[in-house]
């Protein structure tokens, strides 16, 4: 080959080497490289300056991030370069920070921007200590932080009770102080009441809402003691005081009271008939009381037996009488004539040869004497007396007929010889015989111990004896 080919071709050579080796722009780096597409050959040649092309390159500037913050950016070229040459740039902070440092800033074509900054937590400084007090934090120092204030016991808060860390990194109030606590609580009971005593009670159920109590200090109240009875008690009928006592801390105390009246709506005192008496429930004449007439032992009732006392404070129904029984000899039977006397009287039936018999004209002269007691314990006597044809029978005014005294007589297996008496009780049953005539005392006392029902004790007991 002739040497002038050989210098011919090695141009070519190098054109097509070159072509090899491709050069790349990297967007925002400001500088090329030379990579090698191939692995066999590699030239290594210097970059050559950098052409500025600001409007081919869209982020001219590195891309700002702020932590804890915002850019808001505007380019000259639109939303799209952020970054690009010129762009301008707001900085931000976000609520409880900062921000140190310019507040915009702008690319530059030297591809830094024109300066630095970034977001700092807004603190507030450690509150200091408080003298016989403390507080508590919800946040520490950091901006929304909120201290509350306590004081020890005995000592109440003069200031602000609570400071909050505000966004200029100060506290808002100011320090507060802990002084003695010389005021006593603030303590308010209910309001006094009236109430009216429950159908068929002297009593009333009475509740309360507990007193409302407050400390000016620390607002913590020691104890609070109540002097009478607790709330949903039953009170008696009149007028009642309820106290309440509360302490603080520092051992100050309020007192309030307030007042219970209980009203017993009552109807007129019912007077009990004559020859009889009255049975009343609860307090006789209280609302609800029910009062029932009865009627001595030979007396019957004419008119309504039962009354009640209404909320009007009138008595239902009208008063009625006692009249005497009446006893009907027209019968047909000493058994008839009986069941008239059954759980009303007592029958002391007398028999007697003749009216002129000496234990006879004795016996009845001291019945006769006694006829106040006999009656109290509802005694009605019988006189059998004389031989038939002309024996005569009777109870009080009433005569009895012939053939009634002659059973009376076989029922009670009383003889026609010779004095005797036999005491009945009010089931008609024979209780006690005598054969000589007994004192009215000796009478009484078997009866008074044997023979009284409870309610007829009760009433003795209540009423005593009215002979006496």
């Amino acid at each position: 080959q002739p040497p002038g080919m050989a210098q011919e071709a090695a141009p070519v050579l190098l054109v097509v080497l070159a072509r090899l080796v491709s050069s790349t722009w990297h967007e925002g780096s400001g500088y090329y490289a030379a990579e090698s597409h191939t692995n066999e050959v590699y030239v290594e040649e210097a970059p050559p300056e950098p052409a500025l092309d600001y409007h081919r390159v869209p982020q001219w500037c590195a891309t700002l991030n702020i932590h804890r913050g915002e850019a808001t950016c505007y380019s000259p070229r639109g939303g799209s370069y952020r970054s690009s040459l010129g762009t301008r740039c707001e900085l931000s902070c976000a609520r409880g920070y900062r921000l140190v440092g310019p507040s915009a800033v702008q690319c530059l074509p030297n591809r830094h921007w024109s300066g630095m900054a970034y977001c700092r937590q807004i603190r507030c400084h450690v509150l200091p200590a408080v003298l016989r007090g403390s507080y508590v934090c919800s946040a520490g120092v950091q901006m929304d932080s909120r201290c509350d204030y306590t004081c020890q016991p005995g000592y109440q808060l003069e200031g602000d009770r609570s400071r909050i860390c505000m966004e200029d990194g100060r506290w808002s109030g100011s320090e507060p102080i802990c002084v003695a606590d010389m005021e006593p609580p603030k303590i308010r009971c209910p309001d006094s009441r009236e109430r009216i005593a429950e159908p068929g009670k002297l009593t009333a159920t009475v509740y309360w809402d507990p007193p409302r109590v407050k400390d000016s200090a620390d607002g913590v109240i020691k104890r609070v003691m109540l002097r009478g009875p607790e709330p949903g008690s039953e009170f008696p009928e009149g007028e009642h005081v309820i106290r309440y006592t509360a302490h603080d801390q520092a051992y100050n105390r309020a007192s309030c009271k307030f007042s219970i009246r209980v009203q017993v709506r009552r109807c007129p005192v019912l007077k009990p008939p004559q020859n009889g008496y009255l049975s009343c429930t609860s307090d006789g004449n209280n609302y609800g009381a029910t009062c029932e007439y009865l009627c001595d032992g030979g007396y019957e009732r004419q008119g309504t037996s039962l009354r009640v006392c209404q909320s009007t404070q009138q008595w239902t129904g009208s008063q009625p009488l006692c009249a005497p029984m009446q006893i009907n000899t027209a019968v047909n039977s000493a058994a008839s004539l009986l069941d008239q006397f059954h759980e009303k009287r007592r029958l002391l039936v007398v028999s007697a040869p003749d009216p002129s018999n000496r234990y006879y004209k004795m016996q009845i002269s001291m019945l006769q004497q006694a006829a106040c007691g006999l009656d109290l314990r509802h005694v009605t006597t019988v006189e059998l007396v004389g031989q038939p044809p002309h024996e005569v029978g009777r109870i009080r005014e009433h005569q009895l007929s012939l053939s009634i005294i002659e059973e009376l007589r076989q029922f009670l297996h009383l003889t026609r010889s010779h004095f005797n008496a036999v005491l009945l009780d009010k089931a008609g049953m024979d209780r006690e015989r005598y054969i000589s005539p007994i004192s009215p005392d000796e009478l009484f006392v078997f009866i008074d111990t044997y023979l009284l029902s409870e309610r007829e004790a009760a009433r003795r007991a209540q009423n005593g004896d009215p002979c006496e």
